[in-house]
């Protein structure tokens, strides 16, 4: 919306929201207690956060509460009359709307009922939706990067402006995996390590591109989202497969028109012509024998060192994974094709009368299904995905006796969510989410000077059985009596399930 209001300032009316914030009547301070610094904050200035300012002596929020709207124009803007049913001329209703956390505020010192509580009816059952934003210094960042490119070493220290501030973790299939932020470089380390490792993870949370390097390992630039950029260079494909793999998906196409295919890859390179796939097509063993240990036919770990070359190894030069080939086996002419798990290097070979492997022009068909083989690799991308435990003091926004919220997520009578987008979470004790960043809408997350990120967080379930929970009934209102003039409406993303449609107490309770 282009009149969008630039802070909100929120109302306390029956919430007891900003109860604490005492005002410095002397010097026109207010004391800011949406988290453990406490800010006195001057006339007209804000927080170390920029969450919170001093507006006319009020404690402001200065950002406007976030609304999912379902009813959107060609443009993307929210249109209040164009969602399910007649429009009744309320601008916030029930059925197309979905209030978030962004902007609401804290349940900081935590003995305070969440900053909304919110009630409306959906497809005839009433529902509450508990909203906050929650101060996280149990939290991290997982980041999937799709390359076969060496990253650096299992384990090893990830930098940002010179400071930890996670790890390379278990790599996964055609990704490499980082482990980033977590409390111990939050709160464990100096200073400067909890302040970069903060800036780090809200820039990763809110879209912004950030630099890192691996110890023993690549320069990286990551962005949620967006390709990942390795040591300067741009990721465009994730593999197809690992080589086995990939020989087992072309194998029918390759038959006929080469006697020999290596697949070259970190993990598992191919040999089709020793391959089960090779042999139940008839190929006889071509003789040419890669380096590595032998896994089972055709597959080999370890042909070369990991790297930035083919197959996400240290090789440039494919021949040099090549250990032997043997004259009993192999003959003139035998035709040899050699590519990565993408595609994106390749080479044929022709071998010679002293049987050595000759450069030769690409015949057209396995020029076709080396294209083929890119074809079907995904874009490759970065995507981060927020993880975070909600602790005692969060739920104790949403009632006197917070086990029992956690048991009502854990049996889905609740929906969690986070800034509208679904969160999955984690079985076991407690309530862990994980969110992937992109899905929340624009700059949901923020942070405090302990530090720690801030990010919103709303629990959805049926007002009887938030009742049951010993929910903070007394503070409960309806949607209709917000004021839409204190909130940024944005747009919901069709690609995320709507979270009142999603609730499993539709279907129990319908």
């Amino acid at each position: 919306m282009s009149d969008r209001p630039t802070h909100t300032k929120l109302d306390t009316t029956g919430t007891d929201t900003l109860e604490a914030a005492l005002r410095d009547k002397t010097a026109g301070m207010v004391t800011c207690d949406a988290c453990p610094v406490l800010c006195r904050i001057r006339p007209g200035r804000t927080g170390a956060c920029d969450r919170y300012g001093n507006m006319d002596g009020v404690l402001t929020r200065m950002d406007p509460m976030a609304v999912m709207r379902k009813a959107t124009d060609a443009s993307g803007n929210a249109v209040p009359f164009a969602g399910e049913g007649d429009w009744d001329g309320t601008v916030l209703r029930p059925a197309d709307t979905f209030i978030t956390g962004i902007g609401s505020g804290t349940t900081y010192p935590d003995y305070k009922p969440a900053p909304f509580i919110v009630a409306g009816e959906h497809r005839g059952i009433d529902m509450v939706t508990v909203v906050s934003e929650g101060i996280f210094s149990y939290c991290g960042l997982k980041a999937k990067i799709d390359t076969d490119r060496y990253v650096g070493p299992e384990t090893a220290p990830v930098r940002c402006e010179g400071e930890q501030v996670g790890h390379v973790t278990t790599a996964e299939y055609g990704s490499q995996m980082l482990a980033l932020g977590g409390v111990r470089h939050l709160t464990g380390g100096s200073k400067k390590e909890g302040t970069v490792t903060c800036r780090m993870m809200l820039d990763l949370c809110n879209g912004e591109a950030v630099d890192f390097t691996v110890e023993g390992g690549a320069s990286l630039t990551l962005q949620a989202g967006q390709p990942p950029i390795i040591d300067d260079l741009k990721e465009e494909r994730m593999r197809v497969g690992c080589g086995s793999a990939t020989i087992g998906i072309f194998a029918k196409q390759w038959h006929g028109h080469a006697d020999e295919v290596i697949v070259v890859d970190d993990h598992i390179t191919g040999v089709l012509s020793e391959h089960q796939a090779g042999r139940f097509l008839g190929m006889e063993p071509s003789g040419i024998r890669v380096r590595g240990r032998r896994s089972t036919p055709g597959r080999y770990f370890q042909v070369a060192e990991p790297g930035s070359g083919w197959g996400g190894t240290d090789v440039t030069d494919p021949l040099a994974i090549i250990e032997k080939i043997d004259p009993k086996k192999a003959h003139p002419g035998l035709r040899l094709l050699m590519v990565s798990t993408t595609g994106e290097d390749s080479a044929y070979f022709v071998l010679d009368e002293d049987l050595e492997p000759e450069p030769a022009a690409m015949p057209e068909h396995l020029d076709m299904v080396v294209s083929r083989i890119g074809e079907n690799c995904e874009p490759a991308l970065t995507s981060i995905l927020f993880m975070a435990g909600a602790g005692g003091s969060l739920r104790a926004g949403v009632t006197e006796n917070p086990v029992r919220l956690t048991h009502s997520v854990h049996r889905t009578l609740t929906r969690v969510t986070c800034g509208g987008a679904p969160a999955f979470v984690w079985p076991g004790g407690g309530i862990t989410i994980m969110v992937d960043v992109t899905r929340l809408p624009a700059n949901g997350f923020g942070y405090v000077p302990t530090p720690a990120i801030v990010a919103p967080i709303e629990f959805t379930l049926g007002r009887d059985d938030y009742a049951a929970l010993g929910g903070h009934t007394d503070s409960i209102r309806e949607l209709e009596d917000i004021d839409a003039d204190g909130v940024r409406q944005e747009a919901w993303s069709g690609g995320s399930p709507w979270p009142l449609d999603e609730a499993s107490f539709l279907g129990a309770k319908a």
